[in-house]
C-alpha cells in the first residue's frame, strides 16, 4: 500500500520534528451518527453526575456532514432516547413517511404490489438527508460543549511503551511525493486521550491500522462487503413522504 509505504518511511527515516499536542478525556474519530450520538450521550452523562469530560470528534471533511451523501429513511427510536425534545430543537426530520408501496419493475412498466410485508413498512419513520442530519448533531453536541475538530484527518493510532492505544495523530500536510517536507510543510497533531473511540465506518483506516496491530481478525472469516450503487432521480415531488421499494430490472 503505498500511502502506508510513505507513512512508514517517513517515521523511520526521516526527523520530521515533534508534533504538538493536545489531550481529552475521549477522542472520537468520525464526526457521521455513531460518534456525534457518541459524544452527545458522552457529556450527558456526565452532567448527570456533576463530572468534568473533555471529548473531542475529529472529522476528515471540510465541515460536518460534507462527507454524508446518503439519502435516508430514518427510523427516530434511538433519536427520541438521546434528544427527546428534538422536534423542539428544529431537527431535520421534516418529511414523514406517508405511504410505503412496493413494485415490480419491467423495462418499461411496473407491477404493484397489493400487499407489503410488515417489515418493509416504514410507519412512524422519516425522509431525510443524513448529511443534514449530522450538522444539526454537531450543534447539539457543541451546545453541549463538545469540541468538534472539522476538517481533521485522523492518520495513525499512537501508542504507549505498554503497546496501549493512547490518541491518534493527524496528518502531516506539505509532504512532496517522496516522502520528504516541502517548503509548506506542516506537523500533525498528536491527540491524546484516556478513551479512543473509533466511528469511521466499517474500512475507516485508523481501525484497520488497529485491526493489523493487534491481530484481531486472527481465527476469524475475512469481513464481506456487498457493492451498493446510488442513483439520484428527478420524480414528480406531488407525492411527499411516498417510500417505493423495488424489485426486478
Amino acid at each position: 500500500n503505498t500511502m502506508h509505504c510513505q507513512r512508514w518511511f517517513c517515521q523511520t527515516h526521516l526527523d520530521l520534528g515533534e508534533r504538538e499536542e493536545m489531550e481529552f478525556d475521549v477522542v472520537i474519530v468520525g464526526a457521521g451518527p455513531a460518534g456525534l450520538s457518541t459524544a452527545i450521550h458522552l457529556k450527558q452523562l456526565a452532567q448527570q453526575n456533576n463530572n468534568e469530560l473533555s471529548v473531542c470528534v475529529l472529522e476528515k471533511g471540510a465541515e460536518v456532514g460534507s462527507h454524508i451523501l446518503s439519502g435516508n429513511v430514518f427510523n427516530p427510536v434511538s433519536l427520541n432516547k438521546l434528544i427527546p425534545d428534538w422536534k423542539e430543537r428544529n431537527a431535520p426530520l421534516n418529511t414523514p413517511v406517508s405511504k410505503d408501496e412496493f413494485w415490480y419493475l419491467s423495462q418499461k412498466s411496473k407491477i404493484k404490489s397489493p400487499y407489503l410485508p410488515k417489515d418493509m413498512r416504514n410507519d412512524g419513520n422519516y425522509i431525510i438527508s443524513l448529511g443534514e442530519l449530522c450538522q444539526w448533531l454537531s450543534e447539539q453536541a457543541e451546545e453541549l460543549e463538545v469540541d468538534i475538530l472539522a476538517g481533521f484527518s485522523a492518520s495513525e493510532p499512537l501508542f504507549n511503551d505498554n503497546n496501549e492505544v493512547i490518541g491518534v495523530a493527524t496528518s502531516d500536510v506539505g509532504l512532496l511525493k517522496d516522502g520528504t517536507p516541502g517548503a509548506n510543510f506542516e506537523r500533525g497533531t498528536a491527540i491524546k486521550a484516556k478513551q479512543v473511540v473509533l466511528a469511521e465506518g466499517c474500512r475507516g483506516s485508523i481501525s484497520e491500522d488497529i485491526i493489523n496491530h493487534y491481530n484481531l481478525r486472527d481465527g476469524y472469516e475475512e469481513q464481506t462487503y456487498g457493492i451498493g450503487l446510488k442513483e439520484v432521480w428527478e420524480v414528480p415531488s406531488n407525492e411527499p413522504g411516498l417510500v417505493i421499494h423495488g424489485l426486478g430490472w
